[in-house]
């Protein structure tokens, strides 16, 4: 969450994050960990109490509304472990949508796998100065193909509301306001 804050702002971050149902996550921490813990909800936790004094000795019992998945665990989590939450829909309900798991990896059947790997095969050898070419390319391409349409669009009667025109639109010849 704080590499969306970083690269997109807080407020755009935000609607980034609203809009997914589902959150799945390893270790975080700090303000994002809080997010998270936040984001997954509370639920209803037993409580036992023992007393014990001189004469007597009592048990008691009581619910509270706790964080799922506190940020202490989230902050925690060791390698290949997640937590998250899942949204389901009406036609295939998903009755435990909160989860705290470890992937459990077969180490002897990865490097078993690992050991009948090929190399990929090199193709062609591709420099600097080739990719900037086909990115300038690629780029013109865009442009014509923009230009092309927004002419198509701009000679077309019943598309031409569809293209905003500014209030006070620049000259041509300098660049200035009218």
């Amino acid at each position: 969450m704080s590499q969306l804050v970083r690269d997109y702002g807080k407020e755009q971050a935000e609607v980034i994050m609203n809009i997914c149902g589902n959150i799945i996550s390893g270790q975080v921490l700090g303000e994002s960990a809080k997010t998270l813990s936040e984001r997954i909800g509370k639920i209803n936790q037993q409580k036992e109490s023992l007393s014990i004094n001189a004469s007597d000795t009592s048990l008691s019992k009581s619910t509270q509304l706790d964080s799922a998945i506190p940020i202490s665990r989230i902050s925690n989590l060791s390698s290949g472990e997640f937590v998250g939450a899942v949204s389901d829909t009406p036609d295939d309900p998903i009755r435990n949508k909160v989860f705290h798991c470890r992937i459990i990896n077969d180490i002897e059947a990865i490097r078993a796998e690992e050991e009948h790997y090929q190399p990929i095969p090199q193709i062609r050898e591709m420099d600097e100065r080739t990719v900037m070419e086909n990115f300038h390319r690629i780029k013109s391409d865009v442009r014509h193909i923009i230009n092309t349409e927004m002419d198509k669009i701009r000679n077309h009667p019943s598309l031409q509301h569809l293209i905003k025109t500014p209030k006070n639109p620049a000259t041509p010849a300098t660049g200035k306001s009218v």
